[in-house]
């Protein structure tokens, strides 16, 4: 993965961890619930915002550092810890990780400029927990693939995306 990319993600939690050979693992700062309508419409001159509660936390254990999100079935929206500082050349593809899917929970794929979005998250069957600062997404270069990082094998959590 080139620095350049790497440059233009800022708040990570762990770097360590989150930067990896193809790409950067994005981390969940908040979940919202939608408690009211927001509003699109053709020409946008009637554009109104939806109404976001925050998720409720939790503790597991006393002793517990961090908390977590209990959440039912159902649609949420997440907001990172980490966001864009500069936008770059080159495209990024925001997916989520398979880690996330495997527990029957998913939000888009999507490209992404100069910020991430505030990500729709839906969660399926009994539910998920999810800690703070849970890597939930991958932030890669548009052009990733089987050319892109040379002829090693990928692992489990890579998404390979062609052009």
């Amino acid at each position: 993965m080139s620095q350049d990319i790497v440059e233009r993600v800022d708040g990570l939690v762990h770097p360590e961890t989150q930067v990896r050979d193809h790409g950067i693992d994005l981390t969940v700062g908040a979940i919202h619930e939608v408690v009211g309508p927001g509003r699109i419409d053709f020409g946008e001159n009637e554009l109104e915002e939806a109404e976001f509660e925050p998720h409720e936390l939790t503790t597991r254990n006393p002793d517990d550092d961090y908390q977590w999100w209990d959440l039912d079935a159902g649609q949420y929206v997440v907001q990172y810890n980490e966001f864009m500082v500069d936008e770059g050349e080159a495209r990024l593809l925001l997916q989520p990780r398979n880690k996330l899917m495997a527990r029957g929970a998913s939000h888009p794929t999507v490209t992404i400029g100069d910020h991430l979005p505030l990500m729709p998250l839906s969660v399926g069957g009994a539910g998920l927990k999810v800690k703070e600062n849970a890597r939930i997404s991958t932030l890669v270069p548009v052009h990733a693939g089987p050319g892109a990082l040379g002829d090693e094998p990928l692992d489990d959590e890579t998404t390979v995306v062609e052009e």
